[in-house]
């Protein structure tokens, strides 16, 4: 018998610094009421601040270098096991990435940049894609990244049979509609072509983009805004968080979200609802 679950995903843009804000943590941890709730750019290591979710186990992935990216994820269910970005990298090279590109992988790999975990039903995997950065100056490291994730996905549907979940902050305006100004956008870092198209292969791959399957012509929908020219109240912001699936499970979906009444960081939490 299949079971609804309630997924939630954040960018929370520094953990410490939301702990510090009203609502707390905990207050909005408490209203996503989500079975599995993964942050990313956590900017913090495990221990380095007090998180009182009852209930909940906690998965941690910091990056080696302090108060720099990170993921974490809270479920109520205890994991069968778990994994992190150097199996992301194993994967690249099971793949025959080059060695130029591992060499990329590898250095993304220590940001902290992956939890998955493997749960009876399915795998979660909370994932937080490097930033091409500004004159797409690490975009070879993106374009990496990118195909050795996606290798790692598909090397946990092939190696157990079980369907993956996978959200986060993947770091791109899919398309036009997913952005409040595409065409001054346009080869910007998380709108340009290479980091569209790979996000393209991903869904080719055999995952589907819960939210524009669900809602495919609406529009001013974004879960990031910058903090500069009052973008969040102008509503001029881009979609970059996503809720992913495999395409076997895509049917299951009940209902997904985009959390822009909550507040905290330059991201807005985006939910999940499925049965599996």
């Amino acid at each position: 018998m299949s079971q609804l679950y309630r997924f939630a995903s954040w960018n929370v843009n520094g953990l410490r610094a939301v702990l510090k804000k009203e609502p707390s943590f905990t207050e909005i941890a408490a209203e996503l009421n989500a079975d599995i709730l993964a942050l990313q750019e956590t900017k913090m290591q495990a221990g380095q601040a007090e998180i009182d979710l009852p209930g909940y186990h906690v998965v941690w992935s910091s990056a080696e270098r302090k108060g720099y990216a990170g993921t974490a994820v809270f479920s109520r269910e205890e994991p069968l096991q778990t994994r992190h970005a150097d199996a992301v990298l194993a994967s690249g090279r099971a793949a025959g990435l080059s060695d130029d590109a591992l060499e990329l992988v590898a250095v993304a790999a220590t940001e902290g940049r992956v939890c998955a975990l493997e749960f009876e039903r399915f795998w979660f995997v909370d994932v937080y894609t490097p930033n091409a950065q500004n004159e797409l100056a690490r975009i070879e490291t993106r374009m990496a990244w990118d195909d050795a994730y996606r290798a790692f996905l598909l090397s946990l549907e092939d190696e157990t049979g079980k369907p993956v979940v996978t959200c986060g902050d993947f770091n791109v305006a899919h398309n036009e509609i997913d952005l409040k100004n595409p065409r001054t956008n346009r080869g910007n870092a998380g709108f340009s072509d290479e980091e569209r198209g790979k996000f393209s292969e991903l869904l080719d791959a055999g995952y589907t983009d819960t939210f524009r399957a669900a809602n495919p012509d609406l529009e001013g929908a974004y879960s990031w805004w910058s903090y500069r020219f009052n973008a969040r109240k102008n509503n001029a912001g881009w979609r970059i968080d996503y809720f992913l699936v495999s395409d076997s499970v895509a049917d299951n979906v009940r209902s997904t979200g985009i959390r822009s009444d909550i507040f905290g960081s330059d991201h807005c939490p985006v939910t999940l609802d499925i049965e599996l």
